[in-house]
């Protein structure tokens, strides 16, 4: 599969990017390969650089608002100064590594509602930056993502929402200033306890960091609030475990403690490795009701009317600058 664009970068008679990926589809961890076309305009053009970067859309909080403002959280110089003559051709190759971080956009080849994501590419001419050339990506799970999404799904949670929200979680390791959030409505048999439950993956190349920020419901003589557990898993555990169990475990454990962290707030940080992922901490969103209703033979899900609506539309798309 081909995913192209082609853009004039500096107006009419100025030198054009032509952007191509091999395949829009990667996972965190992996890469997107392809290459950087360019074509000569009617003068002779010198190239400082030329930069991909992948960006996304975060929500940040300020004292009394809250914003989606894009963001770029990973960049690389593909080519340094060069000379371009007049309508002369170049293609630039690059393999672009994928962060381990970088937030999940996808689920069984639906959309996740809220999600975006893009490869942006720079041309800079005599100090001239051109940032229009975007092209869509789709990040889908790792194993260990998939087999914890597909647990949620199984206990009966629905998907609710995903978004990025700018900060750190403490406690965690993170490289990325931001961390992702998936929503879910609580499954029947946690819902007297439960009213929502958020999901955040904050993954490396050894395994995953599950943070679970649960919503609690208010008692008679007492109100609601939010308990959060984090819990690790290896990669490697991915395929050796009962997940159905352990994320139900995972509920039980952080439904049952007071929640006193704030912006997801953790004491210690296990290691890696065995079975880690039996007994946890974590918090996050649930991911049940995600799943596409076709992979999974799930009523509803993701493939509901506009749950899956295509994130580069409207208002999200002209911010990001895709074009129909």
């Amino acid at each position: 599969m081909v995913f192209k664009k082609m853009m004039s970068a500096f107006g009419v008679g100025g030198p054009s990017v032509d952007t191509v990926l091999t395949n829009p589809n990667t996972r965190p961890g992996l890469s997107l390969d392809g290459q950087v076309n360019l074509l000569g305009g009617d003068t002779p053009a010198k190239i400082e650089q030329v930069v991909l970067g992948l960006v996304t859309r975060v929500e940040i909080e300020g004292h009394d608002t809250e914003y989606a403002g894009t963001v770029e959280f990973h960049r690389m110089v593909v080519s340094g100064p060069l000379e371009l003559a007049p309508k002369q051709q170049l293609a630039i190759p690059f393999q672009l590594p994928v962060p381990w971080e970088t937030p999940i956009t996808d689920v069984y080849g639906q959309r996740l509602r809220g999600m975006t994501m893009g490869l942006r590419t720079e041309l800079a001419v005599a100090r001239a930056v051109d940032k229009s050339d975007l092209d869509q990506v789709a990040v889908h799970p790792l194993p260990v993502h998939e087999r914890i999404l597909d647990a949620f799904q199984r206990l009966g949670f629905q998907f609710k929402n995903a978004d990025l929200e700018r900060g750190q979680i403490y406690g965690v390791q993170q490289t990325l200033p931001f961390y992702q959030e998936i929503e879910f409505f609580a499954a029947p048999q946690y819902a007297q306890t439960v009213r929502e439950v958020e999901l955040t993956f904050v993954t490396n190349q050894y395994g995953v960091d599950v943070v679970l920020e649960c919503d609690k419901r208010g008692g008679f003589l007492s109100s609601g609030h939010d308990s959060y557990g984090r819990y690790q898993v290896a990669h490697a555990d991915a395929d050796r475990l009962d997940w159905t169990q352990v994320v139900d475990g995972w509920l039980r454990e952080t439904t049952s403690r007071y929640g006193s962290m704030h912006a997801g707030g953790f004491g210690h940080t296990p290691a890696y490795g065995g079975h880690q992922g039996h007994h946890g901490h974590g918090r996050g969103p649930g991911v049940g009701g995600m799943l596409a209703a076709g992979a999974l033979g799930v009523a509803g899900g993701l493939v509901a009317g506009e749950l899956i609506e295509d994130a580069f539309e409207g208002d999200l798309g002209e911010d990001l600058g895709f074009d129909e």
